[in-house]
């Protein structure tokens, strides 16, 4: 007969929440692109002490928490919440703003994976604007993306390499170096991101 695992005691789960935690503000602020400093400013937390929690080497207040998943527009549950709990079904619905990670003069981005889920791959809805462009710093290491152009053209840049994509046009490339995706068109493009982590 196979031994029962014994439940986590409150110090394991604990550790688990903020090792989870610091894996979340990590990705999400990679995501946007943003540097701890831009957190910072967005959140009222001190670069150390986000360093501190993408680390996982610090146990943040509630209150602390609370200013970093503001800055990236979600509760806290949102943002601490592991995949394990999740219901069968998650709907990201088109009117739902929070979906929206950023929106202006040159793009619009909203993701359509559900924020809270802790996942390896990430769908998102881009828009770029007439003469505007998404320039991103490099991802995690051994990232790719996969895009899909739904309307208008781009060029897309990776590193020193560039393509010229137009409607049902796609690309793969990596995302681990610095890359771009231009509007070169007479329209607001409007294409379709997958990241896909290793």
């Amino acid at each position: 007969m196979t031994p029962k695992k014994k439940p986590p005691t409150v110090s394991e789960r604990a550790e688990s929440i903020n090792e989870h935690l610091g894996r979340r503000v990590k990705k999400l602020r990679a995501l946007r692109g943003w540097s701890l400093d831009n957190l910072a400013q967005a959140s009222g937390v001190s670069r150390s002490m986000l360093s501190e929690i993408e680390r996982e080497k610090a146990n943040p207040t509630l209150a602390v928490t609370y200013r970093i998943a503001s800055a990236f527009g979600m509760g806290i549950a949102e943002l601490i919440e592991t995949s394990e709990r999740q219901a069968a079904i998650q709907v990201v619905r088109a009117s739902d703003r929070g979906q929206v990670y950023r929106s202006d003069k040159n793009c619009q981005i909203r993701t359509l994976s559900p924020l809270n889920l802790e996942k390896d791959v990430e769908f998102y809805e881009v828009t770029v604007r007439v003469g505007g462009e998404l320039r991103s710093t490099p991802h995690f290491e051994g990232t790719r993306e996969f895009i899909t152009v739904e309307k208008g053209n781009i060029r897309l840049e990776s590193s020193d390499d560039s393509a010229e994509l137009g409607p049902a046009d796609s690309a793969t490339y990596r995302a681990d170096v610095p890359h771009s995706i231009i509007n070169i068109g007479e329209c607001d493009a409007v294409l379709f991101l997958v990241d896909i982590y290793r």
